[in-house]
């Protein structure tokens, strides 16, 4: 997508749509941080837990344990967060250093191979200082067995040598907190998740919550956006503030290579619908995936290798990337049999159901609700 800076005349070119590639286009409803995300979250991302949106029980557990600590004054107990990307892991951890006035360390699980990357790592820490690793169910075996001690122990243990000449020493670290955060908790050894004091989940934001964070997003780039047109923004954000915040920025580039200085309903419909985000969030891929499933297999049940194939995706990103949303939303049933197409996906393509699918769905919900 090629965007238009505010001085371009566009006064002559108001019908004209922006074009967006495949490849722009199929990242627009991904949770996966680009690089453009990378560049604009810093100035959107909240730094007290009382600006944070949503996740309102995790919060209030989360500000107990921090005035707690603070009050002791002793670091945070270590955490761990676990959910889908684009929910907030990373601006959490973030918001926990700037609370304990500590000093945040970011890594990442893949970034720490070797024994002498974790100990560059926590060379570096001081006193309640807040270490992230992201995606640490990544983390190597020799890597992870080294954090051990010292999450527990605060010390880390050193080998010298070979053979008979072998030396162990430990060292001691300062008192810090490690923040992991992970899409796949179910990847994480027992032993490492059992160091962690609190284990939190982050779910999919609801619609007022998205709401909330269009309107933030809005003021601070300093946007003139209707009521109307943030609704329109948060129903198609697929639950996840990341999402929710790229939306903003495509909306605000669309409307302004229109010439437009206000967001109305029309404007943001019309810009979302411009890169193929229908209003309940879905992308060409995903209603693709209901369409063969629908045509295809007659609504399922059918295999995920099978759908797979007949999508050509792989059958990991189809069941980690597509999939959630599409279940979470009742489009897609997964089933002892395989997938299966709900009235809903029918609905939303404008097809009408047959009887047997109806009757189907409603044998595999009485199985599912015992």
């Amino acid at each position: 997508m090629t965007i238009i800076p505010s001085s371009f005349n566009t006064s002559n070119n108001k019908n004209i749509k922006p074009k967006a590639s495949k490849a722009e286009r199929a990242n627009v409803l991904s949770a996966k941080e680009t690089k453009s995300d990378q560049s604009t979250e810093g100035n959107l991302r909240p730094k007290t837990i009382d600006e944070y949106v949503g996740q309102t029980r995790l919060k209030s557990m989360l500000a107990m344990s921090i005035a707690a600590a603070k009050t002791r004054g002793e670091p945070l107990d270590h955490l761990l967060f676990y959910g889908p990307p684009g929910l907030g892991k990373t601006t959490l951890a973030s918001i926990i250093a700037n609370e304990m006035g500590a000093k945040l360390h970011l890594s990442s699980g893949p970034s720490l191979e070797r024994p002498r990357d974790i100990l560059g790592l926590v060379h570096q820490l001081a006193a309640h200082d807040v270490l992230f690793i992201d995606e640490i169910h990544r983390l190597s075996k020799t890597s992870e067995e080294l954090l051990y001690p010292a999450m527990e122990d605060f010390v880390i243990d050193l080998t010298a040598g070979k053979g008979h000449a072998t030396r162990t020493m430990r060292l001691p670290l300062p008192r810090f907190t490690l923040v992991g955060a992970t899409t796949k908790a179910a990847m994480l050894s027992n032993a490492l998740r059992d160091r962690f004091g609190l284990v939190m989940r982050l779910e999919f934001y609801n619609m007022e919550e998205l709401s909330q964070i269009v309107e933030r997003t809005s003021k601070i780039l300093s946007l003139d956006i209707e009521d109307n047109a943030v609704e329109i923004i948060a129903c198609r954000a697929r639950g996840t503030p990341r999402i929710a915040n790229r939306l903003v920025r495509l909306v605000r580039d669309f409307c302004q290579y229109k010439g437009q200085s206000k967001i109305s309903k029309d404007l943001a419909h019309e810009a979302l619908e411009t890169y193929q985000v229908d209003a309940l969030g879905l992308d060409p891929t995903d209603r693709q995936l209901l369409t063969i499933l629908i045509d295809n297999y007659a609504g399922g049940p059918v295999g995920l290798e099978t759908l797979a194939a007949s999508l050509g995706e792989d059958s990991n990103t189809l069941e980690d990337v597509y999939e959630p949303y599409l279940i979470q939303n009742g489009f897609i049933q997964r089933t002892p049999r395989g997938r299966l197409a709900t009235a809903k996906a029918y609905t939303h393509l404008g097809r009408k159901a047959p009887d047997r699918q109806l009757t189907f769905n409603m044998e595999i919900a009485d199985i599912e609700n015992g």
